[in-house]
C-alpha cells in the first residue's frame, strides 16, 4: 500500500488521548485486519469530507466505559463480536460520548466535516488493502497492556495520502471547492451558557424546582457552537419574546478547539 502513514498515525493517536477511558491508550501499530475481525461488527463508523475523504471505524473490545460516560448503569466486555452484557441507554447515547474522540481524530486531516457517527458493521472497511488498522492497547503498552481495541482509517484520494509541504499547498487550495459540495448541509448551532458536573446520582434526583449552579458567572458571554465545535462567543438577547444570541466575537480554528 503507496501510503505515507504520517496522519494516519496522528489521527489514531488523537483518538486514543481523547477517548473517555479509566486507563490511558496507546498505540501501539499497524496490525492485519483479523484480530478485529470478529468485533467488527459492532463497529463505530464515520465519514470526513475535506481536503480528503476518510473512513473511521472505531472497534472495541469492552464497552463497560461507554456506560460510564454515557450516564449509564450497566455494561461488559464484548465476546466473540457479542456483547456479554448489554450497555444500557444512558443519559446521553454511545456515538455522543464517541464524536468529541472522533472529531479530535479527524483534525488531523485539517479543515473539512465529520459525518454522523453509525454503529454498525465495519468487516468491510477492515479488509479493504487501503485500510491501516492501528491497535489500541492499555497502558503500559510496552508491559504487553491488553487490547483496548482497533482504530481503521481508509483515505480516499486517488488512492494515496501525500502528507509532504507540497501536497499540503495543493491540497488546501481545492478545499473550498470541496467543501462547496456540502455547503447546504445543515448543521446544529447551540448556545450554552454554562456547563456543571455531576454525579449519575444526582441526576437522577432532578426534580421540577431544583436549582443547578452552572460554571459561568452572570453577564459572562455565552458559547456558540456548530455540530459541537466552539466557533464564537455571543451575549443573549429577546428579539420578539424569543431568545436570541448577538455574537460578540468570532474564534479562530485555535481557539476554537474544545
Amino acid at each position: 500500500m503507496s501510503i505515507t502513514l504520517t496522519l494516519h498515525e496522528s489521527a489514531a493517536e488523537r483518538l486514543a488521548m481523547q477517548l473517555p477511558t479509566p486507563a490511558t491508550l496507546n498505540v501501539s501499530g499497524i496490525v492485519p485486519p483479523q484480530a478485529a475481525a470478529p468485533y467488527a461488527p459492532l463497529a463505530i463508523t464515520a465519514t470526513f469530507v475535506g481536503a480528503v475523504t476518510a473512513d473511521f471505524a472505531l472497534i472495541l473490545t469492552d464497552r463497560s466505559f461507554l456506560a460510564a460516560a454515557g450516564g449509564g448503569l450497566s455494561g461488559g466486555p464484548l465476546q466473540g463480536g457479542l456483547p456479554a452484557g448489554a450497555v444500557s441507554g444512558g443519559i446521553v447515547s454511545v456515538v455522543d460520548v464517541l464524536r468529541p474522540a472522533m472529531e479530535h481524530a479527524a483534525d488531523a486531516f485539517d479543515a473539512g466535516v465529520l459525518g454522523e457517527l453509525r454503529e454498525e458493521d465495519a468487516t468491510g472497511l477492515l479488509y479493504d488493502p487501503e485500510t491501516a488498522v492501528f491497535e489500541l492497547r492499555q497502558s503500559p503498552a510496552s508491559d504487553g497492556g491488553p487490547t483496548f481495541g482497533w482504530f481503521a482509517i481508509r483515505v480516499r484520494e486517488h488512492g494515496t495520502v501525500r502528507d509532504t509541504a507540497a501536497a499540503r499547498s495543493a491540497q488546501s487550495g481545492a478545499v473550498s471547492s470541496r467543501l462547496g459540495l456540502i455547503s447546504n448541509v445543515e448543521m446544529a448551532l447551540t448556545v450554552e451558557i454554562g456547563r456543571t458536573r455531576m454525579s449519575v446520582r444526582d441526576a437522577l434526583a432532578l426534580e421540577p424546582g431544583k436549582v443547578i449552579e452552572l460554571d459561568r458567572s452572570a453577564g459572562a458571554p455565552a458559547d456558540v457552537l456548530l455540530n459541537g465545535r466552539l466557533i464564537a462567543h455571543g451575549e443573549v438577547v429577546v428579539v420578539d419574546q424569543d431568545y436570541a444570541v448577538r455574537i460578540t466575537r468570532i474564534l479562530d480554528v485555535a481557539e476554537g478547539i474544545y
